[in-house]
Formats: C-alpha cells, sequence, structure tokens
C-alpha cells in the first residue's frame, strides 16, 4: 500500500494521440501512476491501445473536450505532473478558424484552468511546435531559429499560404499558454519538435507520420504540403517521436528546466529527402527530380 501513496502521479491530454499513447506508455514504464483523457471513451477503435497499456500499470482513462472546462478537472485531480499533447489537426480543413484555431487556444485556457484549480500540480508541459517558431518572412539561407523565435501570425492570417491554419493555431495556442501561465503563476515548459516520425501505437496512422511518408506513398496533396513546408520554414526539419516524448518526461522531472526548448534531430530539404529514400529503398522508386 505504501508504494501506492508514494507513486507519482501524472495526466496526458489527448492520449488517443501519436505523441500522447508513447508519451502514456513510458511514463508508466517509469512507474508513474497516469490519468489520461480521450475525447470518446467508448470509441474502441481510438482507444484500443491505450487499455492494451493498462497491462504496463495504472492507467486510468477520462472521457474530456478540449472545449469543455469542467471535464478536465477530475483527470487532473492529485496530479502533480500535467502534459498537455492534445491539438486539433486538419491540414484541409476550409474553416480553420473554428476547426483549429479557437479549440486550440480553449483547449489551453481550459485544461490550464484545471491545473490552476487542483493545487497539486507542479510543473505543466505543453506540447507546441515547429510550425509555432519558425515560419515568418525573413529572407536568405542558413537562417537559424532559436528559443526566441516566434512565427508570424499576420503573416499567416493575411496571406493566407496553404495550410495556414495549423502554424496560426499552434502558435496562437502556445503564446496563450504562456500569458495564462505568467497570469496565474503555473510553472510551465513548452516543448516544441520539428516534424515526427516513427512507429505509432496507434491504430490510426498520425498526420506527421502521412505527411512524412508522401514521397514513398505519392500522395499528392501531402507531397504539396510537404514543399509548403519547406517553402515556410526554410527546411524539412525532423524529429523521431520516441526523443520527443522522452524529452518531455526530462523536462518535466530536470528542476531547473524552464521556458521553450526545440526539439529536432535533423534539417534537410524535399529533394534531399527523395534522394536518401530513393538510395534507401529503391523498391519505392521515389521520384527524386
Amino acid at each position: 500500500m505504501a508504494s501506492q501513496l508514494t507513486k507519482k502521479t501524472a495526466c496526458v491530454i489527448g492520449g488517443t494521440g501519436f505523441v500522447a499513447s508513447l508519451l502514456v506508455k513510458l511514463l508508466l514504464e517509469k512507474g508513474y501512476a497516469v490519468n489520461t483523457t480521450v475525447r470518446d471513451p467508448g470509441n474502441q477503435k481510438k482507444v484500443a491501445h491505450l487499455i492494451a497499456l493498462q497491462n504496463l500499470g495504472d492507467l486510468n482513462i477520462f472521457g474530456a473536450d478540449l472545449t469543455d472546462e469542467e471535464s478536465f478537472n477530475a483527470p487532473i485531480a492529485g496530479c502533480e505532473l500535467v502534459f498537455h499533447v492534445a491539438t486539433p489537426v486538419n491540414f484541409a480543413s476550409e474553416d480553420p478558424e473554428n476547426d483549429m484555431i479557437k479549440p486550440a487556444i480553449q483547449g489551453v485556457h481550459n485544461v490550464l484552468k484545471a491545473c490552476s484549480k487542483a493545487k497539486t500540480v507542479k510543473r505543466v508541459i505543453l506540447t507546441s511546435s515547429a510550425a509555432a517558431l519558425s515560419i515568418n518572412k525573413l529572407n536568405g539561407t542558413g537562417l537559424i531559429m532559436d528559443e526566441k523565435n516566434w512565427t508570424d501570425v499576420e503573416f499567416l492570417t493575411s496571406e493566407k499560404p496553404p495550410t495556414w491554419g495549423y502554424p496560426a493555431s499552434k502558435t496562437l495556442a502556445e503564446k496563450a499558454a504562456w500569458k495564462f501561465a505568467e497570469e496565474n503563476n503555473i510553472d510551465l515548459i513548452t516543448v516544441i519538435p520539428s516534424l515526427m516520425t516513427g512507429p505509432s501505437l496507434t491504430l490510426d496512422i498520425p498526420s506527421s507520420v502521412h505527411l512524412s511518408m508522401s514521397l514513398i506513398t505519392g500522395n499528392e496533396f501531402l507531397k504539396n504540403a510537404l514543399k509548403g513546408m519547406q517553402m515556410l520554414s526554410g527546411s524539412i526539419s525532423i524529429t523521431h517521436v520516441e526523443d520527443v516524448c522522452r524529452a518531455h518526461i526530462f523536462l518535466a522531472e530536470k528542476e531547473s528546466a524552464c521556458g521553450r526548448y526545440i526539439c529536432c534531430a535533423v534539417n534537410t530539404s524535399v529533394v534531399e529527402l527523395a534522394e536518401f529514400l530513393n538510395k534507401r529503398y529503391p523498391q519505392y522508386q521515389v521520384p527524386t527530380e
């Protein structure tokens, strides 16, 4: 019984996602008791991989919706660490304002309000994105972005380049999180991963894996999105999902950590990536022109 009382508790918001489900697994393996939230706990296809993870340890699954403030009180109550990983993603959205931007900002406020109420939360780790940092009107090559940089939302909302809604939502949500955290004295850290690849525990293929695999699958819409990403941010920057999850846990546990942290393993381009894949996997005949 004593070990139950001393077990550290963490809450992972958005447990059905690519990053979140692996994060849940790693936390359970480290001996944490984990609460996770999903939009629809009754959807077998979406939660099957989480139910399987219950064999690893103490995992409770709660229903919660980013737009419903009250729904986060129960899963966050009693937790020391909260990982806010959930974000609405719809690259093909016709109405990014209502599909992505508003719910992302509302979700940040609702989760942080619940953290404030809980009185047990020592630190919140928010998963942001390189899309919140690297998109601007700067010209030239060899430009280096660091943790001080922010994406230019005015440029995105006025010129509306393809898939502009996603970077706008990630930037505005992260800024909203910092503002709320400062006003309410919440210890917040943001992790800023670049395009994530790697195996997923989910039954559905994650959107970032679809995107990074588009040169192999030949999906024209996503190939164009990859080119658009390079055009907007200057490179195709890639990170392994497992490194991103380990970074979340490391920063949660490292007392001296503070601020924003970029998580990126390699910077490349669409052409370099095509050449690499073509050489490594000739059977897929990835076009390199």
